[in-house]
């Protein structure tokens, strides 16, 4: 394949746990999509593992505005989740239904490049993004590979960050001028009660969705959802569908226009 057999790319941000919840059918899109030279680019998270895995090692879990405090302890133990067993576990499911991936980590290449987020002296080591090698992203593309990314970074002396996945989703979707991001999670999008029935919002502006929250009508841990969301609204980015992984095609029918989910417009 050579990169002008790329038709199109989207990035599609999804966390760990809901990845491995997804059916097979979820894959078996993925790998249409690849036959017909339309790219993912995967970034995925993994907070419940890391958490899970912090506490079989007796290592205590703290946040500070929604941001894991990240010591170097801390570190290890969640470049070996994401970048190791959460990784790989997508990369093998990709490949089992036929389709083609590589995992690599933000550290891989010098993929991420990050610099100490502004309020370092409390959470730790997290960083946020100053660089992405699009150019990387495009050349395994061009290989015929989905790129499945764990959102760790690294800067010009080799210190590794830990960034928020939403974060680095949106701004590899930016550096790569993605238009659309995709955030694929375990609920049906928005919802709102409309006529006394909970009914899908079709589309929202962050603007909206800052009224909904102050009006108590998005709630409890759909919040974080949507402003992790609102987050990947960066760069290039000027739209996030917020969909269910468990449609059937999900992917196939955004992509080709369907209303599906609900999609925040900056």
């Amino acid at each position: 394949m050579t990169r002008e057999a790329i038709a199109e790319l989207f990035v599609m941000k999804c966390g760990g746990s809901t990845l491995a919840a997804l059916p097979d059918s979820f894959f078996a899109d993925l790998r249409e999509l690849q036959k017909a030279c339309v790219q993912p680019v995967i970034v995925h998270g993994g907070g419940p593992a890391i958490s899970g895995n912090l506490e079989k090692l007796g290592i205590e879990s703290r946040f500070v505005n929604g941001l894991r405090v990240t010591t170097e302890e801390v570190l290890d133990v969640v470049e070996m989740t994401l970048a190791g067993s959460i990784n790989k576990a997508i990369v093998r499911r990709i490949q089992g239904s036929g389709g083609q991936a590589l995992g690599l980590s933000g550290v891989d290449g010098q993929l991420i490049t990050a610099r100490p987020v502004a309020n370092a002296a409390e959470v730790g080591q997290v960083g946020e993004v100053t660089e992405v090698k699009a150019g990387l992203i495009k050349g395994i593309l061009a290989m015929g590979y989905i790129p499945v990314i764990a959102p760790i970074g690294v800067d010009a002396e080799g210190r590794r960050y830990n960034i928020n996945a939403d974060t680095a989703a949106g701004a590899v979707a930016s550096f790569v001028e993605s238009p659309r991001m995709i955030v694929v999670t375990d609920v049906p999008g928005i919802m709102r009660t409309l006529e006394g029935e909970k009914k899908v919002l079709p589309s929202v502006t962050e603007t909206e969705i800052e009224a909904l929250i102050a009006s108590g009508e998005i709630y409890g841990g759909m919040i974080p959802k949507v402003r992790a969301a609102m987050d990947c609204l960066q760069g290039s980015v000027s739209e996030v569908v917020i969909v269910d992984g468990k449609e059937p095609q999900v992917l196939s029918r955004v992509l080709g226009g369907e209303a599906i989910g609900t999609r925040i417009l900056r």
